[in-house]
C-alpha cells in the first residue's frame, strides 16, 4: 500500500468514527456565514459515506442564489449542473449523486469534500484528482474560491503534496474556520 493509500485508509477510519456523533450545526452556520460574502453560483457536493453533510447549507445558499452539484466525466474536470430542493438526482459509478438533467453552471465558489486536510490548505481526496483538475481549469478562466468542509477530526499535521495539488482557500469545521498559512 502506498503512503497516500495508507493515509486514505486512516482518514476514512477517523471520519467514520465521528460521523453521526458530532453536532454539525456550528459548521453549517459558519459555512453559511462565509458563503454570504462570496460570489455564486456555489457548488456543493451531495454527501456520501461518512462525509460531513452540506445539505442544510445548500438550502440556505439556494435561497440567496444559484447552487450546483458536480457531475463526473471520466478523468476530466468536473462539470456542474444547477440544483434546487426536490430535484431528482442520479448516481454515478463512484456513488456520487448529481442532477441528471438541467443547465450547466460555472461555479465561482466550491464547497469541497475530503478525507483529510492540513493547515496549509492541502486536502486528501479519494485519489481520482477530480477537484484538483477542476480547480485548475476553473482558475484558468478566473478567480474561484475553494472551501473545504470537514469534521475537525479530519485534520492531520501535514499531508504530502504533489505539484498538481490545488490548495483550499479556507477549511470550515464544527470547531473553527481555518485560513491556510
Amino acid at each position: 500500500m502506498t503512503g497516500k493509500a495508507v493515509l486514505r485508509k486512516e482518514a476514512r477510519a477517523r471520519r467514520k468514527a465521528v460521523f453521526g456523533t458530532v453536532d454539525i450545526a456550528p459548521a453549517t452556520a459558519r459555512l453559511d456565514a462565509h458563503l454570504v460574502g462570496l460570489p455564486g453560483p456555489v457548488a456543493f457536493y451531495w454527501p456520501m459515506r461518512s462525509e460531513i453533510d452540506p445539505r442544510a447549507a445548500m438550502g440556505l445558499a439556494e435561497a440567496r442564489g444559484p447552487v450546483c452539484l458536480p457531475v463526473t466525466r471520466g478523468q476530466g474536470p468536473l462539470m456542474f449542473r444547477a440544483w434546487s430542493p426536490g430535484l431528482a438526482l442520479e448516481r454515478d459509478s463512484f456513488g456520487t449523486e448529481f442532477p441528471g438533467a438541467g443547465p450547466d453552471v460555472r461555479p465561482l465558489t466550491l464547497v469541497v469534500p475530503m478525507l483529510a486536510f492540513d493547515r496549509r490548505g492541502h486536502r486528501l481526496g479519494y485519489g481520482a484528482g477530480h477537484y484538483d483538475r477542476t480547480l485548475a481549469a476553473l482558475r484558468e478562466v478566473g478567480p474561484v474560491t475553494a472551501i473545504g468542509f470537514a469534521y475537525a477530526a479530519q485534520e492531520v499535521a501535514r499531508l504530502p503534496d504533489e505539484p498538481w495539488d490545488i490548495s483550499l482557500d479556507m477549511i470550515v469545521t464544527e470547531a473553527e474556520t481555518i485560513y491556510p498559512v
